[in-house]
């Protein structure tokens, strides 16, 4: 794994992405979100995670070393985590109960870590490393929002994954620009953990569903040109 890492990172991330929706594509079209299949397979590519992280001490290249030192300059994080409450913006209903509901929401949790490590972690700091920001930025978000393609495959309606493709578009713009502009990918991590747990709780509404597809997109385009326009922030102004 190393070795791959040193030689062609792009393509260490890349496969990265394809085990994890191919794996987890697979187990969630078969067992669930409430399957104990799922959180064990989560916790094994989070362990497989932090272990390179952690043996190759890449948590700052990765931005894991923590929290800003001036918070007041981070203010701009609170946009982001009012959003992703969205999926309860139409009252609570939740899709499941008792130990289901528990396993589910420890996935969602996981999947939110996972994903941004592989997205905005090892493939969006992969290609930054060549100095193409932009490029990578977009490769990064547009990756995120294709990579939900995979849910046609576990039965669900194809304008309902069309819709999802577009929302995760919107959330990876936003995603990788706090990621880039902060240097820490911890509060992309919550963003992404508290959408996909909500969503767990969320009433099933198609209106407000599509009201808050239609916030994100208007929301991501704002608040990109916004983060654009921002200073980058050093590492060394991190903990």
């Amino acid at each position: 794994m190393r070795k791959l890492y040193e030689k062609k990172e792009v393509l260490f991330a890349v496969l990265w992405i394809i085990a994890y929706c191919v794996i987890l594509g697979t187990i969630r079209g078969n067992f669930g979100d409430e399957s104990i299949y799922m959180l064990i397979a989560l916790l094994v590519f989070t362990a497989g995670i932090i272990a390179f992280v952690k043996t190759d001490h890449l948590e700052e290249k990765y931005g894991l070393t923590g929290w800003p030192k001036d918070m007041k300059k981070y203010l701009f994080f609170i946009p982001m985590w009012i959003l992703a409450t969205g999926n309860i913006w139409d009252g609570f209903a939740p899709s499941y109960h008792g130990s289901e509901l528990v396993i589910a929401s420890l996935s969602m949790v996981l999947v939110g870590f996972v994903e941004e490590m592989i997205f905005r972690g090892f493939l969006f700091r992969a290609m930054l490393s060549k100095d193409k920001t932009i490029v990578a930025v977009i490769v990064s978000a547009m990756t995120f929002g294709i990579g939900h393609i995979v849910n046609l495959f576990t039965g669900q309606a194809s304008l309902e994954t069309v819709m999802q493709i577009i929302f995760a578009i919107s959330w990876g713009f936003i995603l990788t620009m706090v990621c880039y502009k902060s240097g820490s990918i911890i509060p992309c991590i919550i963003a992404h953990s508290m959408i996909d747990v909500l969503s767990l709780f969320g009433a099933d509404n198609e209106l407000v569903d599509w009201i808050y597809i239609g916030a994100t997109i208007v929301v991501a385009i704002v608040y990109c040109i916004y983060l654009a326009k921002m200073k980058k922030e050093k590492n060394e102004e991190m903990r």
